[in-house]
């Protein structure tokens, strides 16, 4: 059982190095940024990495956690971490900040995700 668990611990681990390193995968389609203050589904989230949910090592990461997506070029935020206050000090995103309409999957990947301009 321990086995079993590691492969996957693994896995896991391989599949979010591809992603986060560009995993060979095509860029996500031009999605305009919407204004930090218009994302009302909760925090906004710092992700490493943003693709479309076909993209190759996010379908991987997906199918792993049994997620299945009715839009297969809905943006997938990989590693993410919540940005609770915009404009406090420390408070900031050097990868790609989005609003996502689900994330419930404790940062592993966030859902249905659309780029934010924190400026705005």
């Amino acid at each position: 059982m321990q086995f079993k668990a590691f492969t996957l611990t693994s896995l896991f681990a391989l599949v979010s190095v591809a992603i986060a390193t560009g995993g060979g995968g095509t860029p996500p389609p031009p999605t305009p940024t919407i204004p930090a203050s218009q994302c009302n589904t909760g925090p906004i989230q710092c992700c490493n990495s943003v693709q479309a949910a076909n993209a190759p090592a996010v379908s991987t990461l997906l199918g792993l956690l049994g997620i299945v997506l009715q839009d297969v070029t809905a943006l997938v935020g990989v590693t993410c971490s919540p940005i609770s206050v915009i404009g406090v000090a420390g408070n900031s995103c050097s990868a790609q900040p989005v609003c996502c309409t689900n994330n419930t999957f404790n940062g592993v990947v966030a859902l249905g995700c659309s780029p934010v301009n924190l400026n705005l």
